[in-house]
């Protein structure tokens, strides 16, 4: 593997971290409904785990409430169950032909805890971004140990690498300002 397929591996490596970063952002409860919140929840469905979204529409009717209409009224139950046992905080109401939840307003309390929890994921990105880092680094030791790059090769890759992780990093920044902001806004 040359010194392009490790840098290239380790930039893929930090837009995944991004990316799960992303996801996980969209899954925090703000204070407006979003499908995000509900559509991965595991459900047990005929003895198979299987995420909302796979065994019932989820709509936005209005911007507090999350309707789940699932195909097979038997479901409901086992929908209701499995986001009560999330630990998400929200509270299904099953009226026999869909599940509404009403997504209540954040205290300053809450507001609070989700900053901690936006900080929190933002630096475990930081951290896989690192690790990514870390490995391409030691894949350019080994090729400069095995004489296939000079000292000044090493040198320009490694430089090149923490370009590429800077503007990452930045991204993150960015990121998690953005969201923190959005959490905070009442």
């Amino acid at each position: 593997m040359s010194v392009q397929d490790g840098s290239s591996k380790a930039v893929a490596e930090f837009h995944k971290a991004v990316d799960h970063m992303k996801v996980e952002f969209t899954r925090l409860q703000v204070g407006r409904a979003h499908s995000a919140l509900v559509e991965n929840i595991p459900v047990d469905s005929y003895g198979t785990s299987q995420p909302v979204k796979a065994v019932a529409s989820i709509s936005i009717p209005d911007p507090k409430t999350i309707q789940i209409q699932p195909w097979d009224k038997g479901m409901l139950a086992p929908i209701e169950k499995g986001i009560v046992g999330i630990g998400t905080g929200l509270n299904p109401v099953n009226d026999g032909l869909c599940i509404r939840i009403n997504i209540p307003p954040l205290t300053e309390e809450r507001r609070k805890d989700l900053t901690k929890i936006v900080h929190k994921l933002a630096e475990d990105a930081r951290i896989s971004v690192r690790t990514a880092r870390q490995d391409a680094h030691n894949h350019f030791k080994q090729l400069k140990t095995s004489s296939e790059i000079t000292e000044d090769d090493l040198h320009s890759a490694n430089k090149h690498l923490q370009d590429k992780v800077d503007d990452v990093n930045k991204q993150i920044d960015e990121l998690a300002k953005g969201k923190e902001k959005d959490v905070m806004t009442v």
